[in-house]
């Protein structure tokens, strides 16, 4: 328990304040117990060891451990709770609790029988609570936590505090916006590095590096972190990163799924499950036509990576204009709803047609479409309907 306690200090210790992201004001800091989850590579350890810093002394009474530890090996996360709530403790903060086996129901009883101990816990991005053998749900506050936003970046690189705007407010007032942001920074000067390797906030460890360590947790998601959570056993996974491979190599990629099942061997109903779980994994984004969601057992209508960045980590010649369909795409779905739409490239929040494209877009594939709008890139500042593709990194 010691060495827990120990590794925790020097943690704490270590600890930098200086980049910290909006996110950690979006949570309730008051609840008793609050879940963290998101993928591999966007802060959540960071993000859990900043509050700490932030709002404790080093003392008896907060205490921070990942259980991967070696440590947990013999001992119970249940016992070391108890330990530290008879000390005193307070605030707990678990790491990584999907890296312990029946995490779920030690936490159930934690929370039965320490009533004043609150804690605080990071999992995978493909951690569901209704999946676990204990009735979570009504007692966990869950928040999602996703890779950075380009105004994050921003913020990052100049420190510069820009406000997030909703979707109505870029609409209607993007050139008011876009000037005041303008009289700054030069948005496009960011935007191409961002698209680089801006979204996973350790690109400040090195960003020589970077699309190497991308790789590594790319290929541990694979290889570790969705075999734990499903029923895919380990020779399958040479099957999924097929699937991946053929997708990243020619998205947004529109599926056949008779094509696709004789391209990477995996039958039908195991296919819509793998892109399921590529998806939970946040590695894939699912694009559906209207009225229907990623639960359905229908075909998305495209398939998209994720983030810009991880198609520049998995295709070094990645087109610009999926590039640009992915970016819009990703900054969009944290906050709103989007689907396909049969005449332009994304119909948004059941209201908003948007077509994708450079500065030298025209508008004829949005003519007579009501609330119809031309997302250029390559543009400072936009005009009418014409909108500044990188403004829509300001979403939050």
């Amino acid at each position: 328990m010691q060495n827990l306690i120990q590794q925790f200090y020097e943690k704490y210790a270590s600890i930098q304040t200086k980049n910290i992201r909006g996110f950690i004001d979006t949570i309730d800091w008051s609840n008793r117990f609050i879940g963290i989850k998101g993928s591999r590579g966007v802060g959540k350890t960071t993000l859990i060891l900043q509050y700490i810093r932030l709002n404790f002394k080093p003392n008896n009474t907060v205490l921070y451990v990942s259980l991967d530890n070696l440590y947990f090996l013999e001992h119970s996360l249940y016992d070391v709770a108890s330990y530290f709530y008879k000390k005193g403790g307070v605030f707990l903060a678990l790491d990584e609790v999907h890296k312990y086996p029946n995490w779920s129901i030690e936490l159930k009883n934690i929370y039965d029988n320490m009533p004043d101990l609150k804690v605080v816990f990071t999992g995978s991005s493909l951690l569901h609570l209704n999946k676990s053998r204990a009735d979570l749900s009504r007692r966990v506050i869950m928040y999602e936590m996703p890779g950075l936003s380009f105004r994050e970046f921003i913020k990052f690189e100049t420190n510069i505090d820009f406000p997030t705007y909703n979707i109505e407010e870029i609409i209607e007032n993007h050139v008011e916006i876009a000037i005041k942001i303008k009289q700054k920074i030069k948005p496009l000067q960011y935007f191409e590095e961002y698209l680089n390797y801006g979204y996973y906030p350790f690109y400040l460890e090195n960003k020589k590096s970077f699309h190497q360590k991308l790789n590594e947790i790319l290929l541990t998601v694979l290889e570790v972190d969705i075999p734990q959570y499903s029923s895919i056993q380990t020779s399958n996974i040479v099957s999924l990163k097929k699937l991946l491979a053929v997708i990243s190599g020619s998205v947004p990629f529109k599926p056949n799924m008779n094509s696709l099942s004789e391209r990477t061997g995996i039958s039908l109903n195991t296919m819509k499950l793998y892109l399921k779980l590529l998806s939970d994994a946040e590695l894939l984004l699912l694009l559906y036509v209207e009225n229907k969601g990623i639960n359905s057992l229908n075909k998305p209508e495209k398939i998209y990576l994720n983030n810009p960045n991880l198609m520049n980590t998995l295709n070094s010649n990645a087109n610009i204009g999926n590039i640009r369909e992915t970016f819009f795409f990703n900054q969009l779905s944290k906050k709103n709803k989007v689907k396909a739409s049969v005449k332009t490239d994304f119909y948004v929040n059941e209201k908003y047609s948007f077509e994708i494209g450079g500065k030298n877009k025209k508008q004829k594939q949005i003519l007579n479409i009501n609330n119809a709008y031309i997302v250029k890139d390559k543009i400072e500042i936009g005009s009418y309907n014409n909108i500044p593709l990188w403004l829509f990194g300001f979403l939050y």
